[in-house]
């Protein structure tokens, strides 16, 4: 069961960014046709949270943790939610409780030990299995929550994709036929999100420490195992930053909007040339500011970034070393974590 005792005390604030290239990185469908969200007036590309949430889920069931909001299939037929939620249950016989609240309290333990989502993101009970198992509440408010994430500039669809034909022999002997599709995606973006860890939301669903910590590598593994579908080939993490604050209920909020693409002398190219992330300088100059004049609430931040993001501070301009290096002067080398990310995650599976 999950160790009350364990759950998260303190707030974290997440940064995160990653980038599309020649991809659809959200698609709409009530656009006809999937096409890229994006802003009509500012024309910044638009990923919804539901769509970054799909990907850390994915992940946390490939990895092996209990995940109750899924797509699985059975012998062909799909699961319901009534057998997913008997899925997460399987361990609880209600024969072996007498008492009624104890079997509830057994249920509600259970389901949070076995659905690593519903910890983090919470859920909406759409189910009535009162008759076997006793209630759960209707739903879930899930401590750990993005805001929808933006281009960090206007981006561009690539109009190359838009008349794809694929040619497919449908019988031996037969010539090829070719039929359009319809396929649309944006040139680049860099895409920036925005994430809250709750303390006190965390009390309903049980985030412990240590499923805060797997955020620190889940983010960026998400995004490099779940993108492989058509449309999504060609995102790829480049900066996770989370501070974890020592302040009870106090966070700085906005910290995304202390991330500025470096404009002056062609550190960064115009929107409209922007392909790769190679054509971007990120300057973490307010970042580094505002977290150093609050580093007396601060108990320490995550950090890791993409080996070829450029970033500057000040007049100095590198690679992730120049952050780190930053945070380290600003807040104190104890006080900043480098996340190894694939040597960490391994502490972060399930047992």
């Amino acid at each position: 069961m999950t160790e009350q005792s364990n759950t998260v005390e303190n707030r974290s604030e997440i940064v995160f960014l990653y980038d599309a290239v020649d991809a659809n990185p959200n698609g709409n469908p009530l656009s006809g046709a999937n096409r890229p969200r994006i802003d009509p007036q500012t024309q910044q590309a638009i990923v919804t949270d539901v769509r970054l949430k799909r990907y850390l889920r994915d992940q946390l069931d490939a990895d092996g943790h209990g995940v109750y909001i899924r797509n699985v299939q059975a012998e062909g037929t799909q699961y319901t939610r009534e057998k997913l939620l008997e899925d997460r249950l399987k361990a609880v016989d209600p024969d072996d409780y007498d008492d009624e609240e104890e079997l509830a309290e057994a249920v509600f333990q259970t389901f949070l030990e076995e659905s690593a989502d519903v910890r983090y993101f919470g859920a909406t009970m759409s189910v009535d299995m009162d008759e076997k198992y006793g209630s759960l509440p209707d739903h879930f408010t899930g401590p750990v929550q993005f805001s929808p994430g933006k281009s960090m500039h206007e981006v561009n669809e690539n109009e190359e994709y838009d008349s794809l034909t694929s040619v497919i022999a449908t019988q031996e002997g037969k010539e090829q036929g070719g039929f359009g599709l319809d396929d649309h995606r944006i040139q680049y973006g860099l895409i920036r999100f925005h994430g809250l860890v709750d303390e006190h939301a965390a009390e309903d669903t049980h985030l412990t420490v240590e499923d805060v910590e797997r955020l620190d590598t889940l983010c960026w593994r998400a995004l490099k195992n779940q993108t492989i579908s058509r449309s999504k080939v060609g995102q790829e993490p480049r900066l996770y930053l989370r501070v974890e604050y020592a302040t009870d209920s106090f966070h700085l909020g906005g910290l995304d909007r202390d991330l500025e693409l470096d404009r002056p002398d062609g550190r960064t190219k115009p929107d409209d040339e922007l392909r790769n992330i190679r054509d971007l300088t990120l300057s973490v100059e307010s970042l580094i500011d505002r977290l150093g004049r609050s580093a007396n609430q601060i108990e320490r931040v995550h950090v890791t970034a993409s080996d070829v993001l450029s970033v500057s501070y000040g007049d100095e301009v590198g690679g992730p070393e120049v952050l780190y290096e930053a945070l380290e002067d600003a807040l104190g080398t104890d006080a900043v974590h480098v996340i190894d990310v694939y040597d960490e995650h391994v502490a972060a599976l399930p047992n």
